[in-house]
């Protein structure tokens, strides 16, 4: 059932194939950006080691930040809405963790609350940059406090509301999401738009240009080509403001304990559920 939305979501134009975007980074995926997506991992949640804890990793992606985390001794849970990213992460499970049983790997949507309340509860919850990319963005932040135990953490990253101007990416990610036209109209203004503008930055600061792409992989061990893909074609797509997010956990029993703004891309956040008995 999953499969056949997800075919006609893409088909319609409604959603970007987060997927496939992914699958091609894991081409450049080394050693360096594995223990930098680790090292982001114990950063973000302030935990060194994850030994005995259990870890849900709610819209997988390339399943990067899954492998993190089982490189830092959990026992984790993959899930993404995605088939291709369900590929990704079971990729990563072969090749780096021998397919142990202590990675779970399944298609699911965060969307599916019934589906969410039938898994176990987790001692952290992690979901980068993916609910508000499921076309409902409310009801999964309201499924992603599901599934988490008494003092756990969550830790969610939202895209900051810019107003007008989160209005008109809106319109770019849909003309992309089109047709192929639409595709190659947005690829072919922005990328260049992108490199220029990069490139003048770093001239008048008297930086090498080169460095910047090169350094990327330092945020997370990521891609910079591959974040642009993900941002001019990511759709589903809706914001948040900082204060609504704190304000929607704060209101489900959940205390803000850490927040890393980002103005223009994606505000994090780390919260902690509160014990009702306490």
């Amino acid at each position: 059932m999953i499969d056949n939305d997800f075919i006609s979501e893409v088909k319609s134009g409604e959603r970007f194939e987060f997927g496939k975007n992914w699958e091609s980074f894991l081409n450049s995926l080394t050693d360096e950006r594995i223990q930098v997506a680790k090292e982001s991992l114990k950063e973000l949640i302030q935990i060194e080691d994850l030994t005995g804890k259990t870890f849900l990793d709610i819209g997988c992606g390339s399943g990067l930040f899954s492998l993190a985390a089982r490189k830092l001794n959990a026992n984790v849970h993959s899930i993404d809405f995605d088939p291709t990213s369900v590929k990704c992460a079971r990729f990563l499970n072969e090749k780096f963790n021998n397919n142990g049983d202590n990675w779970k790997i399944e298609q699911g949507s965060a969307l599916d609350t019934e589906y969410i309340k039938n898994l176990p509860k987790f001692d952290i919850v992690y979901s980068w940059g993916v609910l508000h990319h499921t076309g409902n963005m409310l009801l999964a932040l309201d499924n992603a406090a599901i599934p988490i135990k008494e003092d756990g953490i969550l830790f969610v990253s939202i895209y900051d509301d810019l107003g007008q101007v989160s209005r008109t990416w809106l319109k770019i990610k849909k003309l992309y999401n089109s047709s192929y036209i639409g595709k190659s109209l947005v690829i072919a203004f922005f990328y260049p738009y992108y490199v220029i503008r990069n490139l003048l930055e770093d001239l008048v600061k008297f930086k090498n240009p080169y460095k910047r792409y090169k350094e990327h992989k330092k945020q997370r061990g990521m891609s910079m080509v591959h974040d642009w893909k993900d941002w001019i074609g990511g759709l589903p797509f809706e914001v948040a403001t900082t204060d609504y997010i704190i304000d929607f956990y704060v209101k489900r029993g959940f205390s803000l304990k850490k927040l890393k703004p980002n103005r223009g891309g994606c505000n994090e956040f780390v919260f902690k559920k509160s014990d009702p008995q306490q």
